[in-house]
This record gives structure tokens, C-alpha cells and sequence, in this order.
């Protein structure tokens, strides 16, 4: 076995350990407050492993945190080098302000659309797809947790009409971006396509402040991201989201946009 636990041998030691228990699926699942079919889903892979379930069955079977911990060991593992910095800042963060003209924002993302942007290519294995998609999912966990962050995310129309996988994923990412735009700590804008060229076009970028008022930034490419710490370059980050959000929408009228946008994908 590799030091490093996969996410198929993460799902192993799930059954192992309910199975040690004596405890069948739906036992398992009123222990923990999920259903049968759901304990079935993650332990077969239909459905991704998540730090909730994982911290409920580590309470229910006292291991002591041992799944949430390979958990994380997935997800550092999973993370390019370069990014992992920008986790830790991310994590950090007291507010996001999050830019992207291509795709939906990776903390926006549903377990479909992401599956569907790691496989293209065919760079990565599927267990490597799994791997990050995990990650990228358990990332999500500190729009909810305490304390959260206030996110801004604003995206381009043209990305909630570019299609990722079929139309059953841009179906329900659409659905989610509505449901989490709901959240009060989450304002999701859109750029119409009607709005004209603007700085922000050049490429994504992220700005976090932390909770002692440093902000920080976020770069990407077609090759490795880099977190920008320089003053200047981030004061200039910061005139580009102006410059974006001059042109988005209201968190409320996009809602509406998204809405529209969801009905072609029916």
C-alpha cells in the first residue's frame, strides 16, 4: 500500500471499519443522520467522500479523527505544489473576491462540473481525477464552517453557457449557484455578455484579506498558479476588480440571469 491513502482505499477502510462494527449501512446511517443510500453512495463511489460524513462517522465509530485526517492527507497530496500555499491563505481568509471570465469559481463548483473540467485532456488518471475532485469539494467546507468567509465570486455569462460535461451538470451547477448565492456570506454577479471589453478579460485572478488586513493575491495560467504578495501588484489586482465589478451585475439580478441561463439547460 502507497503512504499516501487514495480516495478507493479511503472508501475500503469506510466499509472495513462500519463492517468491524458489526453495523449494516442503514444502522450506520442513523448514527450519523444520513441515509442508507447515501452510506452506500460514498462507500461505492457514486457519490464523493466529504469532511461532514467523514467527521460523523469518526464521532460515531470513536477513531479518533482518523478519517477526517486521511482526508486531509488526500486532499494536501491531491494539490499541485504550487497551490498549496494559497490553500493555507485561502483557509485563512476573511474575505474572497474572485474573478474568473471561463468557468464557474472553484468554490462554486458541483462534484459534476468539476469532474467534467479535471477530465479533459486526459492528463490525469481517474484516480487522480477522484482525488482533486475530493479536494476541490472539501475546500468548500469553509463557506460553511465558523467562522466563514464573505465571498464575492463574479464570473462571465458567456462561462454559465459554455457547456462542461451534458446538460444534467450545467443543469444542476446552475441549481447550486443559485442555492449557495443564497447564503449570506456568498454574493455570486455576473458580467452580461452585453457589457463591453474590460480589464478584468486578461484573466482570473483572487484577492483575500486576511483577518489582520493583509490582502494577498491569486494568479493562474495554462501551466501553475502563484500567489502574489507584492503590494503594488496587488493594489492593481484590486483598480481590475473595480474595473469588473463596475460591470456585473447586482447579486440580485444576476440571480435572475442565472435563472434565465438555467432554463436553456432544461
Amino acid at each position: 500500500m502507497s503512504q499516501i491513502p487514495t480516495v478507493t482505499f479511503l472508501r475500503s477502510q469506510l466499509r472495513r471499519a462500519r463492517q468491524g462494527r458489526g453495523l449494516s449501512q442503514e444502522e450506520l446511517g442513523r448514527l450519523i443522520n444520513y441515509s442508507s443510500s447515501q452510506v452506500s453512495a460514498i462507500e461505492t463511489g457514486d457519490r464523493p467522500v466529504n469532511p461532514d460524513y467523514l467527521a460523523r462517522v469518526d464521532a460515531a465509530l470513536d477513531t479518533g479523527g482518523l478519517f477526517v485526517a486521511m482526508l486531509e492527507l488526500i486532499r494536501f497530496h491531491a494539490a499541485p505544489d504550487w497551490f498549496r500555499p494559497w490553500e493555507e491563505i485561502e483557509r485563512e481568509a476573511t474575505a474572497l473576491r474572485w474573478y474568473d471570465p471561463a468557468v464557474v469559481p472553484g468554490l462554486l463548483q458541483t462534484e459534476g462540473y468539476a469532474r467534467a473540467m479535471l477530465g479533459v485532456g486526459g492528463e490525469l488518471t481517474a484516480e487522480e481525477i477522484e482525488a482533486r475532485v475530493v479536494a476541490r469539494l472539501a475546500r468548500q467546507s469553509l463557506l460553511t464552517g465558523d467562522p466563514r468567509p464573505q465571498l464575492v465570486a463574479v464570473l462571465e455569462e458567456q462561462a454559465l453557457r459554455r457547456q462542461v460535461g451534458d446538460r444534467s451538470v450545467m443543469r444542476d451547477q446552475m441549481a447550486h449557484l443559485l442555492a449557495v448565492g443564497a447564503e449570506p456570506n456568498v454574493h455570486v454577479r455576473v458580467v452580461p455578455a452585453a457589457a463591453p471589453w474590460h480589464a478584468g478579460l486578461n484573466g482570473p485572478f483572487i484577492l483575500a484579506r486576511l483577518d489582520g488586513g493583509a490582502e494577498l493575491a491569486h494568479l493562474d495560467n495554462q501551466l501553475r498558479g502563484q500567489t502574489v504578495d507584492a503590494p503594488n501588484d496587488v493594489a492593481a489586482l484590486g483598480r481590475r476588480w473595480e474595473s469588473v465589478t463596475g460591470e456585473a451585475l447586482p447579486r440580485r439580478q444576476s440571480a435572475r440571469l442565472i435563472e434565465e441561463v438555467a432554463k436553456t439547460w432544461t
